[in-house]
């Protein structure tokens, strides 16, 4: 790495981690003063309210901050004229850009690293203490398909991965030809054991005189492969969200079953897609900043591109909740505008740094 680079990236940085730290403090500070007379008066769970917090408005902050500080830092390089001393050394648009693009990505991608792990909950955990549901959470009534079979969990217990009072039927056309009836069950090996099982079976031929029902009694028996109790647990709440590796197998799973996706496809292209919204910002910005601060409003440019930056950031949220409210399919609604962002974002990039 170059001596230009080095430097750039440290005042990069630095304006970068003190943007996120003034956000991060704003949005969590304000959040806990709106719902302090809610949150429990445990200390710990306090502390852990507002690291989910934390976490949680990471989503917006981060992105938010790779641009704003980039916008800081261009406009410290023009106002100190140091943009003219990098062409004097010779340095080329693509070197001073290089480097910023390159940290964006990481940190991007660090970020959708972090969804893939239990900290993508953090908006549920939040609620769930503010509700006093944190330690007691439960699921109720839940009724799903699987396969040629329908099953109904009376309750379920995400957190401890088990489910109570739970009834299987096989169907078979129209007609239900067998029903299991479990007093629990519990998540194991990516499957789940119903235990003191009750099997009641429907003869195949209908007979006044001679047709019974067989019934017989089982320890236990397996099902709903690869049904997680994350899954199990979201995939029918309105307001649940999903890590990337949970709702890439629910959407695996539902497909398999005929189900709908475009809520979970949705909150996957808002995890994985929509914070890459960022680097075409970061290209525009740069391309319509001057190397001379002599001639450049520098108030209107820093106006122009922050209030950009939200006016971009707030038409991916709302396609993304039309999506989830299922007013379009997410192909259309995010994947679609993100590659005409990207190529509109180049093209006039090129347009004005050619010019």
């Amino acid at each position: 790495m170059s001596i230009l680079s080095k430097y750039i990236l440290k005042k990069y940085l630095i304006n970068f981690t003190i943007v996120l730290i003034s956000l991060e403090i704003f949005f969590v500070g304000i959040d806990f003063l709106q719902n302090f007379k809610s949150i429990p008066h445990s200390a710990n769970l306090q502390i852990l309210y507002v690291l989910y917090m934390g976490f949680f408005t990471l989503t917006i902050t981060l992105p938010l901050s790779i641009v704003f500080a980039w916008i800081i830092t261009l406009v410290i390089f023009i106002k100190n004229n140091e943009f003219v001393a990098f062409n004097a050394l010779g340095a080329t648009n693509k070197k001073i850009i290089l480097p910023v693009i390159s940290v964006s990505i990481f940190l991007v991608s660090l970020l959708i690293v972090m969804q893939m792990t239990p900290l993508a909950y953090s908006s549920d955990q939040k609620r769930k203490i503010l509700d006093n549901e944190y330690f007691t959470n439960t699921k109720s009534d839940i009724f799903l398909k699987y396969n040629d079979y329908y099953v109904y969990f009376k309750k379920l217990l995400p957190l401890e991965k088990r489910a109570e009072d739970i009834h299987i039927f096989k169907v078979s056309g129209k007609d239900i030809v067998e029903t299991i009836i479990g007093e629990k069950a519990y998540f194991q090996n990516d499957k789940w054991y119903v235990l003191n099982v009750k099997i009641i079976e429907k003869p195949k031929d209908l007979n006044i005189d001679s047709s019974k029902l067989d019934i017989r009694y089982e320890k236990f028996l397996h099902t709903l492969d690869g049904f997680k109790p994350k899954i199990l647990d979201n995939v029918y709440d309105t307001k649940s969200e999903f890590s990337i590796l949970d709702a890439v197998s629910a959407v695996i799973l539902l497909n398999e079953q005929g189900i709908n996706t475009d809520k979970i496809r949705s909150i996957l292209y808002n995890l994985i897609v929509i914070p890459f919204f960022v680097i075409p910002l970061i290209l525009l910005i740069f391309a319509y900043a001057s190397l001379n601060s002599r001639f450049f409003n520098m108030g209107k440019f820093t106006s122009i591109s922050i209030f950009g930056t939200l006016v971009i950031w707030g038409v991916f949220f709302m396609l993304y909740k039309f999506t989830s409210g299922g007013v379009v399919i997410p192909e259309v609604s995010i994947l679609i505008p993100m590659l005409l962002w990207v190529v509109i974002s180049i093209y006039f990039y090129n347009k004005k740094i050619n010019s």
